[in-house]
């Protein structure tokens, strides 16, 4: 089996697609991956890929980018080259650039498509693409319910729309987890603020969306019962020209809250080690998560979880820890929440859901499926094909058997005599119609 992936880029490979893991299993079980994407060839994650065995190719298809429809030939020069029985889309970019590269494809058979739908798109012509194809992948029941009633299709069948949890790789995010002790005085070093305090990790930047003006209240609320409670937030300390993030920081520091908190910046390789290292995760976003990979994360390491039930935080919390659901939106219910929590601490248990395994081995379904379809359909045709070349030579050997005689060929009309008394037909010489006398003798026949 042939399976060729589109994305637009590599950045969210592990937290959220799972390419390498994805891309490995595939060559392991002796299929052959094919990556499309706009990382540079030397790029140490594509390097990555070629060494577990993948075909990569660089094309530029970034997303909303008109640019990205000049790569309508190259891709359909791959496709024409590879042939693949499966293409997975992961983007609305790469979707409309299939979408037109397979128009004029010379292929044996037309691939079946699958595409990952990871948030809530707006169901609306830019993702059309993404939809036209033979099985969606989403990444949440929430996305699921989403989908199905934007295209008002609540009763569609479960082999177009599957739900595929994002997964962890427990190897890199081992339950219990301690960061090392160098990693933690290198931290002190850099952050000598956050030493012999309760840490709140907030693991996003910070915007509208993401929930951070519900730290004020909690550190409002509950700094003088904890007086070391310090909340550590993954974004920069200053952004020009973010409306968000200033308004932020102008509110905590008129409220007195800005020695509180610290800012450790949003590109950093080491996010397991906060996670582990934090007293509570926090997971406010004010819009419906469909992923939730920070909060999923942190579950796994046993670092307990305090979030809104909503959306995919409400899916993971509620079967692996739910004492960290705040069901009601006020700053009642949710300091109450982080205030037993650090009074009386509760981990979450070791679990094996929502683990990459379980993620792959639903991918490689789904792809298998297609690829058992596809060949159930090359074998209806061809049988079809050969059924119509069967009735076709059948009907032209009836019409040579029962064609009409032609007129002037000297056809014999032979007409029996009546019976005599002894029981015999005497057959008489007759002429034919060109006027000729047909040779034959007389014969008697008993009936």
């Amino acid at each position: 089996m042939k399976v060729m992936r589109l994305l637009s880029s590599l950045k969210h490979d592990e937290s959220e697609r799972g390419i390498f893991h994805l891309g490995r299993a595939l060559v392991k079980n002796g299929h052959t991956s094919i990556i499309v994407s706009s990382a540079d060839e030397d790029n140490d994650l594509v390097k990555r890929l070629k060494r577990d065995g993948n075909n990569y190719h660089q094309l530029h298809m970034n997303k909303k980018s008109w640019l990205s429809l000049l790569q309508v030939t190259a891709l359909r020069r791959l496709i024409e080259e590879y042939d693949p029985d499966v293409i997975h889309v992961h983007s609305r970019t790469p979707a409309w650039i299939l979408n037109l590269a397979l128009r004029r494809a010379r292929v044996k058979r037309i691939p079946k498509l699958v595409s990952t739908m990871y948030g809530f798109y707006p169901i609306n012509k830019y993702s059309q693409a993404l939809l036209d194809v033979d099985t969606i992948i989403t990444v949440s029941d929430s996305v699921t319910n989403y989908l199905k009633k934007g295209l008002r299709r609540e009763d569609a069948d479960p082999k177009v729309i599957k739900r595929i949890y994002r997964g962890i790789d427990t190897r890199r995010y081992p339950y219990r987890h301690n960061p090392s002790v160098y990693w933690l005085r290198h931290t002190f070093a850099e952050y000598p603020e956050l030493e012999h305090k309760k840490w709140l990790v907030f693991p996003t930047i910070i915007g509208n969306e993401y929930g951070q003006e519900w730290l004020i209240d909690i550190l409002g609320n509950l700094q003088e019962q904890f007086p070391n409670i310090h909340v550590i937030i993954m974004d920069d300390d200053y952004r020009d020209g973010d409306v968000a993030h200033e308004d932020f920081r102008q509110r905590t520091n008129t409220l007195g809250l800005a020695e509180r908190i610290t800012y450790v910046g949003s590109k950093r390789n080491d996010m397991r080690e906060w996670l582990s290292a934090a007293n509570i995760v926090m997971a406010l976003a004010n819009e419906p998560e469909s992923i939730g990979i920070n909060a999923l994360q942190a579950i796994h390491l046993g670092t307990p979880v305090i979030g809104w039930d909503q959306a995919a935080f409400s899916e993971i919390l509620q079967p692996l820890y739910p004492q960290g659901l705040v069901k009601k939106y006020n700053a009642n219910a949710l300091c109450k929440a982080v205030r037993n929590q650090l009074e009386s601490v509760t981990r979450p248990e070791m679990t094996n859901q929502f683990t990459m395994r379980e993620m792959i081995e639903e991918t490689l379904a789904v792809y298998q499926g297609l690829y058992d379809q596809s060949l159930v359909e090359e074998q209806a045709a061809a049988d079809a094909a050969a059924v119509r070349r069967i009735k076709k030579s059948l009907k032209k050997s009836a019409k040579l058997t029962l064609a009409p005689t032609h007129k002037n060929t000297g056809s014999i009309y032979i007409k029996p005599e009546r019976i005599n008394t002894n029981g015999k037909v005497k057959l008489l010489k007759k002429e034919d119609k060109t006027g000729h006398i047909a040779k034959s003798t007389e014969e008697d026949l008993k009936l």
